[in-house]
């Protein structure tokens, strides 16, 4: 197994360490659409966010990476990816020292992972780590659903006959007669193949370092598990096998419709092994993130105790109304265009557009002119703009509007560089959040 490292959005170099193998491998995902490599037979490839047209930049129609001979091009995805024997990690351009840090810090958050908790290291399987971090955040999303329940068939043998008669079973069971009825009953039942494969992901995970940890991260992942364990009585260990046998159909089901990522992810986890080792050729399988979503989702978790607001474009949830409503046919928007900037603020009238880019404290022409749209419509005074930096000498900048009483800031939230460990990496960059929400409104 060749383990090759790269960053996102790097333009083209040579690729460290590829051998022509490796190189014939990453053929078989370079210059391929996200769209495409996820709808084919990939079934053990993730790519989030799950919708992937949510913020409108159509990552769908983007490439995971570019390759030319030995040189490759990277965008805006990272994780990680494997095919065959050859596994690729794609960090973040922000965290120079190649530890992941920053990946797996955003992630933690995102996915509400106690990460003060978790004696990270630079792991020797870090896809298997991502989707140990998933697992938790889905689990509860399913099960805001309810339990998966399902018709089971049940065989009995007993003198309270309440279903159909078995007629074979009765014959081999009570001639001569003993006063029981063997007989077959269909009942809805909480302990079916999907909670059992949940189940099985549940005791492989807690034999793992930091399994534990992540399995009671908070009081909902606890009450979560203790869920599953309770509607699982057959459960039962050497039947690992046989369980995942009975999940590679995907489940489709219109109340439960969570469990479908669940069953995925729970798939990936409990097969990992097998996947990376297996004899499939061209088996691409990994997890991957959009880094402008992971950071945007990121930066809701830091503006969420502030009071700002996260609009949702793709379900329409959140915006706001750019004209007034009117009876007029012949109106110049019918439908009423609705703006969705990613923060805003209410009580400090402040609108906040996430860039994963590198700014400078600059801000290029278009961006500027939809912030300064949605301030005007929203009769807002402050706006501004987040991002991360590699750099701890670049201040916040601040610029006032000519012929509107307002002004923008450009805000860099720094990103800890010379963390020898995972604490004191968390512990720098969490100071550095609590800075910049203090620098936020003065």
């Amino acid at each position: 197994m060749t383990h090759l490292r790269i960053t996102d959005n790097h333009d083209w170099t040579k690729l460290l360490n590829a051998d022509t193998k490796d190189l014939e491998n990453l053929k078989r995902i370079s210059n391929v659409k996200i769209s495409d490599l996820s709808n084919s037979n990939n079934h053990n490839l993730l790519v989030f966010p799950r919708d992937f047209n949510q913020h409108g930049d159509k990552i769908n129609e983007n490439c995971i990476l570019s390759l030319s001979g030995d040189e490759i091009s990277t965008g805006n995805i990272m994780g990680f990816i494997g095919v065959n024997e050859t596994q690729l990690t794609i960090s973040s351009r922000f965290d120079r020292n190649n530890s992941d840090y920053f990946m797996h810090y955003m992630l933690q958050r995102v996915f509400s992972i106690n990460l003060f908790d978790i004696k990270h290291s630079k792991s020797t399987d870090p896809i298997f780590d991502f989707l140990i971090y998933l697992f938790p955040y889905y689990l509860k999303k399913a099960l805001a659903q309810g339990l998966f329940k399902k018709y089971q068939r049940f065989e009995h043998n007993d003198a309270n006959v309440r279903g159909t008669i078995n007629v074979t079973q009765h014959i081999r069971q009570n001639i001569p007669f003993h006063g029981t009825v063997a007989y077959t009953t269909r009942e809805h039942s909480y302990d079916n193949e999907i909670t059992q494969l949940v189940r099985h992901t549940i005791e492989y995970i807690r034999i793992k370092e930091a399994g534990k940890t992540i399995l009671s991260s908070d009081s909902e992942t606890k009450n979560c598990v203790s869920q599953i364990v309770m509607a699982t009585p057959s459960y039962n260990n050497q039947k690992r096998v046989q369980i995942i046998n009975q999940n590679l159909r995907p489940v489709r089901h219109p109340y439960f419709s969570e469990y479908t990522t669940l069953q995925k992810i729970c798939l990936q986890i409990l097969r990992h092994e097998t996947i990376k080792f297996g004899e499939e050729k061209d088996q691409v399988y990994g997890v991957l993130f959009d880094g402008a979503w992971l950071w945007e989702e990121y930066l809701h978790t830091i503006l969420k105790p502030l009071g700002f607001k996260h609009p949702e474009n793709k379900t329409n949830v959140g915006g706001i109304k750019m004209f007034d409503n009117t009876d007029d046919e012949n109106y110049f928007d019918k439908c009423y265009r609705r703006l969705y900037p990613d923060f805003y603020s209410e009580s400090k009238k402040m609108i906040l557009d996430a860039k994963y880019k590198h700014l400078g404290g600059k801000v290029g022409r278009d961006d500027l002119y939809q912030v300064v749209t949605y301030m005007y419509c929203m009769k807002y005074q402050l706006g501004g703009y987040i991002y991360p930096s590699d750099k701890d000498n670049i201040d916040i900048c601040e610029y006032k509007l000519a012929g509107y009483e307002g002004s923008i800031k450009v805000l860099p939230l720094y990103i800890p560089q010379d963390a020898t460990n995972w604490f004191e990496f968390a512990s720098a960059i969490k100071n550095n959040e609590e800075e910049l929400q203090g620098k936020l409104f003065q």
